[in-house]
């Protein structure tokens, strides 16, 4: 693979859709710093991608607290000297139990990692690519089908996706002076571990537990690559990319 000089930052980098896209943006010609909570995950990845000569940096961190987040991108500038991709892709539901049941610690824990994470990683890319020669970057946020139709039993997950949509527009429209673009990808059953017990059923609208369709997160990974492709003159704002058979359009 041919190096393009470019880096970029994937969090929940150790499995499922991260990995998947670190693997495939290694392949590019990206080095991809690689955030996440368990480092030995994050390891398997380094080890996938440089079996295919790819280059990558582990940073183990907990992207909900502030001080980790600050010390992931002075790692990845001190490493690699600037950052021409983020792609905010970690994050985490809680039980498919009624609203009313919920702790506020469950809550909040959603709220940490797939909201104020994403806010505290895009601050940081925003100080490093607005300062950087080539000046700018481009910003991804992993949306979810869940920020245009919510699935039962699902409260904190689908009003923080609701939020990133708007953290992608605010985004989109602050970078512009410094020539950071930010999209959002929203993702439809793609098939990862997280989403292996929709084969045996899940809750839909209805009140019934039916099966769901999955596709191969090779797509989603190829749909980032070709949204990070793009010169900085050009920006897909939000992408959706889903199962096609899934009860998306329509359902409920």
């Amino acid at each position: 693979m041919a190096e393009t000089g470019k880096v970029a930052l994937v969090t929940g980098a150790g499995s499922g859709i991260g990995r998947a896209v670190a693997l495939s943006l290694m392949e590019a010609g990206y080095a991809v710093v690689l955030a996440g909570r368990r480092e030995d995950a994050l390891q398997a990845t380094v080890e996938a991608g440089t079996a295919k000569g790819g280059r990558s940096l582990a940073v183990p961190s907990d992207i909900g607290k502030p001080d980790s987040v600050a010390a992931l991108f002075a790692r990845a500038r001190q490493e690699y000297g600037r950052l021409d991709l983020l792609f905010n892709n970690a994050g985490m539901g809680t039980p498919a139990i009624p609203l009313e049941d919920l702790s506020y610690a469950q809550w909040q824990a959603t709220v940490d990692v797939n909201l104020t994470g994403a806010f505290l990683c895009t601050q940081e890319a925003f100080r490093i690519m607005k300062d950087q020669d080539p000046r700018g970057g481009r910003i991804i946020n992993n949306g979810s089908i869940s920020a245009y139709a919510p699935r039962p039993f699902s409260a904190p997950y689908t009003a923080t996706k609701h939020a990133i949509t708007g953290l992608t527009k605010a985004t989109a429209l602050d970078g512009r002076v410094y020539d950071i673009a930010c999209g959002q990808i929203d993702i439809g059953n793609a098939a990862t571990d997280m989403t292996a017990r929709m084969t045996e059923g899940v809750p839909q609208a209805d009140g019934s537990k039916k099966p769901e369709p999955r596709m191969d997160v090779q797509h989603v990974a190829d749909a980032v690559v070709h949204m990070a492709s793009l010169p900085l003159e050009a920006n897909v704002l939000f992408m959706t990319v889903m199962a096609t058979k899934m009860p998306f359009v329509g359902r409920g």
